[in-house]
């Protein structure tokens, strides 16, 4: 069935699937239409039903509380169409490149690796291949479970059937609760993908700062492979703030280890530790990793030069750290278009 998008640029519209979020369809269709989580957190798909009716898939998203529901606000990304449909949205409608068009794919969990007492690595094996830009995230769906949920990709390579992802343990998270809760090796699972626009894009030019909190270093991890990979290191320096609560909090520090090392001196890492005083300036099993204490904002606000304007800047975490992190770079000279950030609330 036709859904139809007003925006200020006209009337476009596309084909929706009835056992498919309007958001999904519209993006797979080539339509830009606006979203940060993609899951029902962030409130950004917003837009007004005028005509039509749609279903709820997931009623306890936690931006439905955000909408003027009796005024048609709805949620594309957790609203299925059950008659055609025509959707107000803000702003301008743009066209995704072809090969920027997520999509539909199964996979099986495969690789659980307890990384922390509350954080867990893990593969998904894809049944057909995924082209992802270096920080873009995927949706899960897992079976028994209502509604997706948003993970980065930690790993990068151009075309990977193999995607890396990272989840922490939260209280009352459904899909979380269930992967901890056992061995779910071999199990199917849902993905829709790649999404996100906190990407780094290989040749541009300046330094790179990374602020991440707990499992939102995720897509940093992505995005220093791939500079690695490209020699953006050699041409530039980078300094990366990952913000945990201990150091026994911490993960992947063999990683930043590895790129830290193969940056010859141009990544600096630093390791921020918001409840816990570190006894020693650098980390005692890694050398290329630095300590320090206080939330991973602040860290960053006291280190990084007073002015970062030509600076690429990636934030993601918890809402709060991201906005407080978001202020401090812009403080520092950042210009907002140079900011990319996901927020996992």
């Amino acid at each position: 069935m036709d859904i139809a998008v007003l925006s200020r640029t006209g009337r476009v519209t596309f084909d929706v699937s009835p056992d498919e979020p309007i958001l999904y369809s519209g993006l797979r269709a080539g339509l830009a239409l606006p979203y940060d989580c993609a899951t029902g957190t962030c409130g950004m798909c917003k837009a007004r039903l005028t005509e039509g009716t749609v279903e709820t898939v997931w009623s306890e998203a936690p931006a439905l509380a955000k909408l003027q529901r009796d005024r048609g606000d709805i949620l594309m990304c957790q609203s299925r169409a059950t008659t055609p449909c025509t959707l107000r949205v803000p702003g301008e409608m743009k066209t995704l490149p072809s090969d920027a068009r997520p999509k539909a794919h199964t996979g099986k969990i495969q690789s659980i690796q307890r990384l922390t007492t509350d954080v867990m690595h893990f593969e998904v094996g894809l049944t057909t291949p995924m082209r992802f830009d270096a920080g873009q995230f995927v949706v899960l769906t897992a079976p028994g479970l209502t509604g997706g949920r948003a993970y980065s990709m930690v790993n990068h390579s151009t075309f990977e059937r193999d995607l890396e992802l990272v989840i922490k343990k939260k209280p009352g998270g459904a899909l979380s609760d269930w992967l901890f809760a056992a061995d779910r090796s071999g199990e199917d699972v849902g993905v829709f993908g790649p999404l996100g626009r906190a990407t780094f894009r290989p040749g541009e030019d300046g330094d790179l700062v990374m602020i991440a909190g707990g499992s939102g270093i995720a897509g940093m991890l992505s995005i220093l492979e791939h500079a690695t990979a490209s020699g953006h290191f050699k041409r530039h320096r980078g300094h990366v703030y990952f913000g945990v609560r201990t150091l026994a909090d911490a993960f992947y520090l063999d990683r930043f280890a590895t790129h830290a090392a193969a940056s010859d001196g141009a990544l600096e890492i630093v390791l921020a530790l918001s409840d816990e005083r570190p006894t020693t300036p650098m980390h005692p099993a890694y050398s290329g990793i630095h300590l320090a204490h206080g939330y991973v904002h602040d860290v960053a606000d006291a280190q990084l030069a007073p002015d970062c304007s030509n600076h690429a800047c990636f934030v993601a975490g918890p809402p709060p750290m991201v906005d407080g992190a978001i202020r401090i770079l812009i403080g520092h000279g950042v210009a907002a278009p140079s900011i990319r950030y996901d927020k996992f609330g």
